[in-house]
């Protein structure tokens, strides 16, 4: 029938899988060669088959004149003397596990108040503060305070608390973050959602539903659907926007995936022995550059949008999507929402056989307003994430030069200090995140022989720089009260018990806690440290000297708006206390290795004498004037 995929036919209508009204149903199902296709009708223990007809762009389509309103349906292909079944992959409704689609009216999702949900305001990427979060890991633990505990409504509680400090959503209002990124919630295989059990959701099954096991209800179609608007709607209220983690680069499985079922092979890049190309490390990859494949991912996100009023995405694994695909996405979604965060991992998990120079690496972002994780910034500031190795704030020596990079937002600042990106909104710079060891416990596993003091000094210098440098910075759950997954570097399945955010913790780190909290309040004022253009970095970002395996820069000219006229910051990772000489002016501190915020600091560890700063080891420091 057709020679190779790029023959196949293509659909450009926007009415894929089901379209509910109560006086009849639209179904449309893109399965081009497919010899017949049949809506299966599920109601009163009663199956019902009914035959589709051909239609334009390789769809099969027909109307149900009846209200269809919770009726589960399926599809029945048949291809080359086979029958099989699958539900339908733009189905906005299932079952539990996914085995069924079903048929809603979405207006019964919408809670109270939802058609008023305004976002927070947001102007540019680099005002983000992105705190990294799993929906289970949040409220779990026994003492969270929390009575839906692992769901998605445990967003919506206020006033929860252990022995007097703050958790769950007024924690987040605490911290100061201004986006929370939730790790894959679009439904997933790993976990029956019936039974329960623990993974991250890097098992995508449908693309247009939220994942049950999350709901209260799993059994009820619109329980999922209705507690994921209550939660985005419940922290937009509470000033804070939501960043979904979205898996589009493979699936859960082949073969007897929906899509494989739909369509063999062409979801699929196939090597050129026709097994399945596997740059995902996870069985398979999917054809992003394949027309059909391309306008999946792009209804699905722009779903998301309108129906759930997300406000950014972060693509797992992006350097698998080609080029083409990721700028028409950013095209779309801007077209939308000119506001919307887009970032994503610029690497792949494995070989693959999308060329390279179609593949969105690190460096293909220039000029897109997608963004990009800075691992170069990450391993130079703590050491490769998962070894004995050490980082510039960790204890490693002469590598300044890669701080430099970062602190700069990997802009091309000089000969010298250059990097991957056109403009500082194009860097996601991080020093942990769902993946690898957390920050504690690699500065546990660097730095073995150091004493708790000096391993929270680190923490703290570690995040100061992530917090003061230009760029977006982002945040691993936990990691403001010294986060432990007790040295698992790869917890997907690993359980409550490791993955959990331990509360108490808080409590007894309660001084770190307010450290991040300075930090986040100090770069939230202070647009000096989100400059927006390289430009602007470059005329206004100057680096000082000071002793070797240390950094100090100034800000100058009330960058970007900032009310304070003149900042300077310093990091000192060495075990011994520097001196540094600092511009004229009339200084105040407001960072240093105790306390972080806004507000002068009358005395520390540190002296100030004339011109001349000490600064104490393992320290950050900030000053205005």
């Amino acid at each position: 029938m057709y020679k190779n995929f790029e023959e196949y036919p293509v659909y450009n209508g926007d009415d894929l899988g089901c379209t509910f009204n109560p006086l009849y149903s639209k179904f449309r199902l893109w399965a081009p060669t497919a010899e017949k296709v049949y809506l299966c009708l599920f109601k009163d223990d009663k199956k019902r088959e009914i035959e589709m007809e051909k239609s334009e762009g390789g769809t099969w389509f027909i109307t149900v004149n009846e209200n269809l309103k919770n009726v589960l349906y399926t599809y029945k292909i048949f291809r080359k003397g086979e029958l099989v079944e699958t539900v339908d992959p733009y189905a906005k409704a299932l079952t539990a596990n996914g085995t069924h689609g079903v048929v809603i009216d979405l207006k019964d999702t919408d809670p109270p108040g939802w058609s008023e949900d305004v976002k927070p305001s947001f102007d540019n990427p680099v005002d983000a503060i992105i705190y990294e979060l799993h929906v289970r890991d949040f409220s779990v633990h026994k003492d969270s305070g929390i009575k839906n505990k692992g769901k998605y409504l445990a967003f919506t509680e206020k006033g929860t608390s252990y022995k007097g400090v703050k958790t769950g959503l007024d924690h987040l209002i605490e911290l100061g973050i201004t986006h929370v990124h939730l790790l894959p919630i679009q439904d997933f295989a790993s976990v029956d959602e019936l039974k329960g059990g623990y993974n991250w959701g890097y098992d995508p099954y449908h693309y247009f539903v939220p994942e049950g096991s999350y709901a209260v209800d799993p059994n009820d179609p619109i329980s999922r659907i209705k507690e994921v608007k209550e939660m985005i709607l419940s922290l937009h209220r509470a000033g804070i926007q939501v960043v979904m983690d979205v898996v589009y680069n493979h699936t859960y499985t082949v073969l007897n995936s929906i899509f494989d079922k739909v369509e063999p092979g062409y979801f699929y890049r196939h090597n050129s022995d026709g097994s399945y190309s596997n740059g995902s490390g996870c069985g398979n990859e999917t054809a992003s550059e394949r027309p059909m494949v391309k306008k999946l991912i792009i209804d699905s996100l722009k779903y998301w949008v309108k129906e759930y009023h997300v406000d950014g995405f972060r693509f797992d694994l992006m350097g698998l999507h080609d080029i083409d695909t990721m700028k028409e996405i950013e095209k779309t979604l801007h077209s939308i929402d000119p506001s919307l965060l887009l970032y994503g991992e610029p690497w792949t998990a494995g070989p693959s056989v999308l060329p390279v120079e179609k593949q969105f690496l690190k460096g293909a972002q220039k000029g897109t307003r997608i963004a990009v994780f800075n691992d170069n910034f990450r391993n130079a500031i703590k050491g490769f994430p998962d070894d004995e190795s050490k980082g510039f704030a960790t204890g490693k020596k002469n590598v300044e030069k890669d701080i430099m990079k970062g602190v700069v937002g990997s802009i091309e600042y000089s000969a010298e200090i250059k990097d991957f990106t056109i403009n500082p909104q194009e860097t996601v710079n991080y020093v942990s995140c769902h993946d690898n060891l957390t920050l504690w416990d690699k500065i546990s596993k660097s730095n073995p022989d150091a004493t708790e003091e000096e391993k929270i000094l680190m923490d703290k210098l570690a995040t100061m720089i992530i917090l003061t440098s230009q760029g977006i910075p982002f945040i691993h759950a936990g990691e403001e009260f010294l986060r432990t997954k007790k040295g698992n570097n790869n917890s997907f399945n690993a359980g409550d018990e490791i993955n959990q955010l331990e509360w108490p913790r808080k409590l007894i780190y309660k001084e770190v806690f307010e450290y991040y909290q300075g930090l986040i309040k100090l770069r939230k004022e202070h647009p000096s440290f989100r400059m927006r253009t390289a430009e602007e970095i470059k005329s206004k970002l100057h680096f000082i000297k000071s002793p070797k395996n240390t950094i100090a820069f100034l800000i100058s000219d009330n960058a970007n708006s900032d009310p304070w006229k003149k900042i300077t910051v310093i990091y000192n990772p060495t075990k011994s206390k520097v001196e540094v000489k600092i511009p004229q002016g009339n200084w105040k501190v407001v960072v240093d290795n105790r306390k972080a915020g806004i507000l002068p600091i009358e005395k520390g560890d540190w002296t100030l004498s004339g011109s001349i700063l000490t600064v104490p080891p393992l320290s950050g420091m900030v000053l205005f004037s």
